[in-house]
């Protein structure tokens, strides 16, 4: 299958500014851009499936730039409905070196190496180191005026800001699109990529530096975008502004933004039969040919759940490894099986299901077991809970506040698990 036929199948296509995206299996150049900035200490799901695509770009001969935005975080790129909260220059470090070992391990797992997939061909780059030493004046006379405000003002988030009942903009979020359009410029002088990959909500933007390249290079240069990703289960866009993130950290970097990597699992394996087939082609690195197998078998027997498990695998798999993935699994085996008898689990059995689980030291009220572990978002809703009968502790329902004093496995609702050790 070429380039151009996976992109489609996989939903990879949005706008992009290719007449015909044949001409991506031939193209004379093959390096592309792909770039985040570090506006949190992880990216989520939604940034997942740019990565995705941007490994199917790699698997077909593209050698990738991926551009972590030190300079650009440290603006915010601007939403639809209000100014982005300033990050403190140490907030943007640290969040700069989490999302870079992130963006390294998908795409070294994602381009069909595994767990040993070799960097020799991976690009890192941050636009701070081209920006830092960059001045006012110099920014203004190569970039800014090479922009009419005309155009810059028709940009649709600009209209959405300072159109009626819109919040307005400051200049440093209105300047955004051009040092994004300069990274494209950068990159085309420094490395000759011609190519730039995002979601469609940057595609705006990154006419930016497709505009700079051609006044200042007199030289083409593209973009290709692919669509949102919707949830299904909301309808929303899958990302942190959204407030249903689901993040690629399985572990606290000290934000909270984090999803454990069972948690991450349970996700995957809990989406609907209407949405799996739309999600494994974007999230996995199964084949059209093993696809095509998975929902056939899938739709024959539902209630199998084979596509879903085949999704929650495979997805796992290449952000926290082929290791995680089976021990996930087989945690859910064992926490799923009715003849599970949760006071017989070893020490040992313990210490590794508290791996991929949150854990509380024992001596705490239950209450507080299931605030501090996420299960509830508060004390209220703990009770409420707990009163409701939706809270179980090894294995028997309670509906009576209690301490927990012993090695414990708390569940709560249907799939969210805790360990009180």
């Amino acid at each position: 299958m070429k380039l151009s036929e996976e992109l489609k199948y996989r939903g990879f296509v949005a706008e992009t500014t290719i007449e015909n995206p044949e001409d991506l299996d031939t193209r004379a150049s093959k390096k592309f851009y792909w770039g985040a900035d570090p506006s949190a200490d992880s990216i989520t799901i939604g940034n997942l499936a740019a990565l995705m695509m941007c490994a199917c770009f790699v698997r077909h001969g593209y050698q990738p730039y991926l551009l972590v935005g030190g300079a650009t975080g440290q603006i915010g790129d601007p939403k639809d409905n209000g100014e982005r909260e300033l990050k403190t220059l140490d907030e943007v470090e640290h969040n700069k070196k989490c999302i870079r070992e992130q963006i390294e391990r998908v795409i070294n797992s994602a381009d069909g190496d595994g767990d040993n997939g070799s960097t020799a061909s991976l690009v890192m780059v941050d636009n701070y180191d081209w920006f830092r030493d960059m001045n006012y004046l110099q920014f203004l006379r190569e970039v800014g005026k090479n922009f009419s405000m005309t155009q810059l003002l028709d940009r649709q988030f600009v209209q959405k800001r300072i159109g009626e009942g819109g919040a307005g903009i400051s200049y440093a979020e209105f300047s955004y699109t051009l040092i994004q359009g300069y990274d494209f410029l950068h990159l085309y002088r420094q490395y000759g990529v011609d190519l730039q990959l995002c979601g469609a909500d940057q595609y705006g933007n990154t006419t930016s530096g497709i505009h700079l390249i051609k006044r200042l290079e007199d030289a083409t240069a593209d973009v290709w975008s692919t669509p949102l990703i919707i949830d299904p289960a909301t309808g929303r866009k899958f990302g942190k502004s959204e407030g249903n993130a689901i993040w690629l950290a399985g572990s606290d970097n000290g934000s909270g933004n984090y999803t454990s990597i069972f948690d991450f699992y349970q996700f995957w394996l809990n989406q609907p039969d209407d949405a799996v087939e739309y999600l494994i082609k974007i999230y996995t690195l199964l084949t059209p040919e093993e696809i095509d197998d998975i929902i056939a078998r899938h739709k024959e027997a539902p209630e199998n759940r084979i596509a879903q498990k085949a999704l929650a695998h495979g997805v796992t798999t290449v952000v926290h490894g082929a290791g995680a993935a089976a021990a996930v699994e087989n945690l859910t085996a064992t926490l799923f099986n009715r003849d599970t008898d949760f006071t017989e689990f070893s020490k040992d059995e313990i210490n590794e299901f508290a791996a991929y689980l949150p854990v509380v030291s024992k001596g705490t009220a239950l209450v507080d077991v299931l605030v501090n572990t996420g299960l509830a978002e508060s004390k209220k809703k703990a009770r409420e809970f707990i009163a409701g009968g939706a809270v179980s502790v090894n294995g028997v329902k309670v509906t009576s506040e209690v301490d927990i004093n012993q090695t414990t496995i708390v569940k709560k609702g249907k799939n969210k698990f805790a360990i009180v050790k």
